[in-house]
């Protein structure tokens, strides 16, 4: 990961978007336009406050509209509210019942 300058405030995270497939199962290219977009992405800072369910470099599904995006040394990353994840990627085992 790259040296993050910015430090989320007031219970968000940031995250790095999950890259979206360009061509679909069956060999189709998908457009820049016509893809959706994305809802997952891993978190590379996030605030004092935000859930301590989640840590850095937990890959997260957010909800389709949320957060703000910014552009920080030519890549772009979103701010999410950390009451916006919906859930995080675990190992099989680590689900309790």
């Amino acid at each position: 990961m790259k040296d993050i300058k910015v430090q989320p405030l007031q219970d968000y995270v940031m995250l790095e978007a999950v890259a979206v497939e360009d061509v679909t199962k069956g060999g189709i290219f998908i457009p820049d336009t016509a893809k959706k977009k994305p809802a997952e992405g891993i978190i590379v800072a996030k605030s004092a406050d935000a859930s301590d369910e989640v840590s850095l470099g937990d890959r997260v599904i957010y909800k389709e509209y949320s957060g703000t995006q910014i552009k920080l040394e030519g890549d772009t990353y979103l701010l999410v509210p950390s009451g916006d994840l919906l859930a995080k990627y675990v190992e099989a085992d680590e689900i309790p019942e």
